[in-house]
């Protein structure tokens, strides 16, 4: 596998951690975040034998979310341009950055967040594109953009309305407040919290291993009529689903689970 600065990619099976490797900066985004995200999940959808991912950060923290430092270094005078050439390029940056949650939230292969201590914008951002969230109950969770000076950009505000509701997305973004993970358990930002990272870390390898040991075929589709459904009417996904399952159903592993069914035994999964 390729190495790539910030991310530490651990491979167990059918299943894979991409843990987030800044610790001594409690896994601030500096730019090898942004411009290496697409890459590290491209090498996990390009190896068959990874099923699911579990995303999680090394060290104290989840992540701080974004290295403002190192992003105004690096891109000042992007930031600070006094002409339309360099808004335009401004633009261009941030859907660049833009890209790596895309890829995790449309990847074939399902992710699951697993979040300890801090989770401030960025880190909110990635958590979003995630299928499924978990938390230690030292968790603390904020969409901190309004409190310096920026409209959240990196998918918050695009993706927690269908996970959370608009009321709540609004009021995490308008204030930028942290919330607890009982608070986000409450609103449904994570679905499960646990006393300790050990069995936080435990837990999310369980919830990938159960899904990895399900029919590749399936998971995808699964993910497919999902982001497909987000912006469409009911009908429409309806629609979309059952043109999904008339052309992929029959699957192998299909064939395998009613031959096991009819055999009664646990069918043998291999696609």
């Amino acid at each position: 596998m390729k190495q790539f600065p910030f991310f530490e990619l651990e491979k167990e099976g059918s299943i894979a951690t991409l843990y987030l490797n800044k610790p001594e900066k409690r896994n601030a985004m500096d730019w090898s975040y942004w411009r290496d995200l697409p890459l590290v999940v491209e090498e996990i959808e390009n190896d068959n034998e990874i099923r699911a991912f579990v995303v999680a950060g090394r060290g104290k923290s989840f992540s701080t979310g974004l290295d403002l430092t190192n992003f105004f270094t690096e891109f000042k005078d992007t930031v600070q341009g006094a002409n339309g050439d360099d808004r335009e390029r401004l633009y261009k940056l941030i859907l660049q950055m833009q890209k790596g949650m895309d890829r995790i939230q449309y990847s074939p292969k399902p992710s699951i967040a697993a979040v300890q201590k801090h989770c401030i914008g960025g880190g909110l951002d990635l958590i979003a594109a995630c299928d499924i969230r978990y938390a230690c109950t030292d968790a603390s969770i904020s969409l901190r953009e309004a409190k310096v000076g920026i409209v959240a950009d990196m998918g918050s505000l695009n993706r927690l309305p269908s996970i959370i509701g608009q009321g709540h997305t609004r009021e995490l973004a308008l204030t930028g407040k942290d919330i607890s993970a009982e608070e986000a358990l409450a609103m449904g930002l994570v679905s499960k919290i646990f006393p300790t990272m050990e069995e936080l870390m435990k837990a999310a390898k369980e919830t990938a291993k159960e899904i990895a040991d399900n029919p590749a075929i399936v998971i995808r589709g699964v993910k497919q009529v999902m982001n497909y459904c987000m912006d469409k009417s009911i009908p429409a996904g309806l629609d979309y689903v059952a043109a999904w399952n008339a052309g992929q159903m029959d699957s192998k592993d299909f064939r395998e689970a009613i031959q096991s069914f009819q055999n009664r035994k646990k069918p043998n999964f291999n696609t």
